[in-house]
């Protein structure tokens, strides 16, 4: 599972993604500066302080705010990029990595916007969970990995099993390969974890479960 890790992580900055990779980095720093920008022209049009050391002060507070917010949305905004180039970034490791394997299957366009809006609120949702699990004692950083892990991996999966097995059979198989694929989002959640890293996630776990998914395949056919 790691050699596929790492084969995954280098793929990214192959000339044959590089594209791809601008692309994504690209469209998502764009739209994280375009939010900050936003929330400053707003407060700037919105909040007339009466004392320039009270602006001073929110002026302070709204930046740190806006820092940890971008670190927070950083994941979702590049999931719901790196969705729309998720069939052209498989299909690349597909002819690199397998080229004598019949080639997947693209995801029709209305189904390939639902789960990418889908797979954003997945997300989402995982970091507000991981994020409200952090206040509980104990519990804390192993919440943000339990969390991400299960749903990363399942809905990565999928998105990979999915170009060449039905949703039924894509289910099937994700529910006998369980601790396999819960491992695998254990990876890419700890790939999100870290700061900057976590731009390239989507890309890096798009590539993995192709690897991921073709290693459970050749093994259920010798089975």
């Amino acid at each position: 599972m790691l050699a596929s890790a790492f084969r995954a992580f280098s793929e990214i900055f192959s000339p044959q993604l590089r594209p791809v990779f601008l692309k994504t980095l690209g469209i998502t720093l764009a739209l994280l500066v375009m939010a900050w920008i936003g929330v400053e022209a707003a407060l700037s049009h919105y909040v007339d302080l009466p004392y320039g050391w009270l602006e001073t002060v929110i002026s302070i507070v709204t930046g740190i705010g806006m820092i940890f917010g971008l670190a927070f949305l950083a994941a979702p905004v590049s999931a719901a990029v790196a969705g729309i180039f998720q069939d052209e970034i498989a299909g690349t490791v597909e002819r690199l990595d397998y080229p004598a394997d019949t080639p997947g299957r693209d995801v029709p366009l209305v189904r390939g916007l639902w789960h990418t809006v889908k797979f954003t609120g997945v997300v989402i949702l995982g970091n507000v969970l991981a994020l409200l699990l952090l206040l509980v004692p104990v519990v804390n950083i192993a919440a943000f990995f339990v969390v991400n892990g299960y749903l990363l991996g399942r809905e990565y999966f999928e998105a990979a099993a999915m170009r060449f097995h039905s949703e039924a059979e894509t289910k099937a198989m994700r529910s006998r390969n369980g601790l396999t694929i819960f491992l695998a989002g254990l990876v890419i959640a700890s790939v999100l974890a870290v700061p900057l890293l976590n731009l390239v996630t989507p890309m890096f776990a798009t590539a993995f479960m192709v690897h991921l998914h073709k290693r459970i395949a050749a093994r259920e056919r010798r089975v």
